[in-house]
């Protein structure tokens, strides 16, 4: 599966190494691309180990709100 999300409150390069730890350490999850500019996480993952949920969920756990 993929999955685009919108991060409104990824402003520093320091956010950016946050959600890649948020999203990068869960199980299923194959590849994570950031962009700060747009203030966009693409993740693509298996839906067997993760649903789109559990990735928002440990974004907004993380002190992001995703859009």
């Amino acid at each position: 599966m993929k999955s685009l999300f919108k991060i409104s409150s990824m402003k520093t390069l320091e956010d950016v190494s946050n959600v890649r730890n948020a999203i990068s350490n869960i199980e299923g999850v194959i590849a994570c691309q950031i962009s700060l500019e747009k203030g966009e996480v693409n993740v693509v993952y298996d839906d067997f180990f993760i649903k789109e949920d559990g990735l928002i969920q440990s974004l907004e756990d993380s002190g992001y709100y995703v859009l």
